[in-house]
């Protein structure tokens, strides 16, 4: 099934993408797509050693406290 995976945090997305769900596996391969992505933009937009640094000490989970995944399917 066709849908799209949205992450979002008090009121801001931090991710969407449109995946093929077909079971446990293809939702967990659509799950680490957006982790990878999200950890990627992080580090893109450091502008410093020092903030690099700051990105590779901060955890991607720590981003996604308390936020929400939604899933829907596209017709």
């Amino acid at each position: 099934m066709k849908v799209k995976l949205r992450i979002k945090s008090d009121d801001r997305l931090l991710y969407e993408g449109t995946y093929d769900i077909r079971d446990a596996e293809s939702f967990g391969t659509a799950c680490a797509d957006a982790w990878e992505k999200l950890r990627m933009e992080r580090l893109e937009k450091a502008t410093s050693i020092g903030a690099l640094y700051d990105v590779l000490n901060d955890n991607v989970l720590e981003l996604l406290m308390g936020a929400k995944l939604s899933v829907d399917k596209l017709r």
